[in-house]
C-alpha cells in the first residue's frame, strides 16, 4: 500500500485520539470534584438549582434545597462544588469583606472645594454678554413694530371681506 492512502486514515485515528483523551481528562476532573463533596458544601445541579449537601452517599447525593427541604440526586447531577464565600454571595446575597473604596451617591462629596452657591459662575462670555443684555431692550422694541404692522394688514383683509386667496390672483 501506498503512504498517500493510509494518511487520511492515521489523521482520523489521531484525531478521535485526542477527542478521546480531552472526554477522559474532563471525566476524570468531574469525578474529582464530586469526591470534594462533603456535607455542608454548597454545590449547583447540572439543572442551574444551588442547594447544600447534608449526605454524601456511593451514587447519590441528599441536598438540602430549601430550609427543612430535602431532594436526593445522583451524583453525576451536581455540575459543580462551590466555595463558601462563593455559594453565600449568591445564595444568600453576603458579600465577602471587600478592601475597594465605597463610592458616595453624590458626587458633590467627591470635591474638595465647593464653590459658594451665590457665586455666579463666568462661562467666558464676559464683557460681551453684558453687552448683549444692554442692546436687547432696543432691539426688542424694533422687531414688535413690523408684527403689530403685519397684523394690522391681516386684520384689515379680514375686515374688507377679502379671502386671501383672491388676493393671490
Amino acid at each position: 500500500m501506498n503512504i498517500v492512502t493510509l494518511l487520511p486514515f492515521i489523521v482520523l485515528i489521531g484525531a478521535m485520539f485526542l477527542m478521546t483523551r480531552s472526554a477522559k481528562n474532563k471525566q476524570r476532573q468531574a469525578a474529582q470534584m464530586r469526591d470534594q463533596m462533603h456535607p455542608g458544601t454548597g454545590v449547583r445541579t447540572i439543572g442551574g438549582m444551588y442547594a447544600t449537601v447534608k449526605e454524601v452517599n456511593d451514587d447519590t447525593v441528599l441536598l438540602e434545597v430549601a430550609p427543612g427541604v430535602h431532594a436526593i440526586y445522583a451524583k453525576n447531577a451536581i455540575g459543580a462544588v462551590l466555595e463558601d464565600a462563593e455559594y453565600n454571595r449568591i445564595v444568600h446575597g453576603i458579600d465577602p469583606e471587600s478592601e475597594t473604596p465605597v463610592v458616595p451617591d453624590d458626587a458633590s462629596s467627591l470635591t474638595e472645594d465647593e464653590a459658594p452657591a451665590d457665586k455666579k459662575i463666568d462661562l467666558g462670555k464676559g464683557e460681551a454678554a453684558e453687552a448683549e443684555k444692554a442692546a436687547e431692550p432696543e432691539s426688542a422694541d424694533k422687531a414688535a413694530e413690523p408684527q403689530a404692522k403685519d397684523v394690522k394688514d391681516a386684520k384689515g383683509a379680514e375686515r374688507d371681506g377679502k379671502d386671501g386667496d383672491t388676493d393671490a390672483k
